[in-house]
């Protein structure tokens, strides 16, 4: 099964931000926003990681839920789609936060829908509601600046003993920044 790496009951949450969009255009829509080059290069470091057994790919297999707009599920493909990391993969309308104001409850919300109790969790969203999430869920998260959170960048949170994914108190033991590369 996708060599589960997980034990004793500890399941993880991936939480992702996509990675460089193209900047708004004339007569185009914020959710149609594709990847720049250095986007595509990020998503490169997050396929990677993710087929790195020693890297973000001892934390799965995943779940994942992804925003319905372009550059997330772009960033989802290009980073993460066919590796052994996703067993399997939701797109979501509810996470994108073009239209309306998404928070930290919308994302658990999401999550919970899909969330099997089997494998570990992965979303892929947006800032700056993925920094939201890992400020209210997790612990020790090493995040300096407030409301950063680097684009294509992956922070892991432990969910540890069975208790649910908006309890908060979730131990950070991964984070993976492909812009310090940049």
């Amino acid at each position: 099964m996708n060599g589960v790496r997980q034990t004793g009951g500890v399941r993880y949450l991936i939480v992702v931000r996509h990675a460089t969009a193209e900047d708004p255009e004339p007569g185009r829509t914020d959710v149609e926003r594709a990847l720049t080059k250095k986007g595509r290069r990020q998503c490169a470091r997050l396929r990677a990681w993710a087929e790195d057994p020693g890297a973000l790919g001892r934390f799965g297999p995943v779940t994942a839920v992804v925003s319905a707009a372009a550059r997330t599920r772009e960033t989802f493909e290009r980073g993460f789609a066919g590796t052994s990391l996703v067993a399997e993969s939701f797109e979501s309308p509810a996470l994108y936060n073009g239209r309306r104001p998404v928070g930290v409850e919308d994302v658990v919300v999401e999550l919970v829908a899909h969330d099997t109790a089997a494998r570990s969790l992965l979303v892929v969203g947006h800032n700056p509601t993925v920094r939201e999430v890992v400020d209210v869920l997790g612990l020790g998260v090493p995040l300096s600046r407030e409301g950063w959170f680097p684009k294509g960048g992956a922070v892991v949170l432990e969910l540890a003993d069975g208790r649910p994914i908006g309890a908060g108190g979730h131990r950070c033991v991964g984070f993976f920044d492909p812009t310090a590369e940049d």
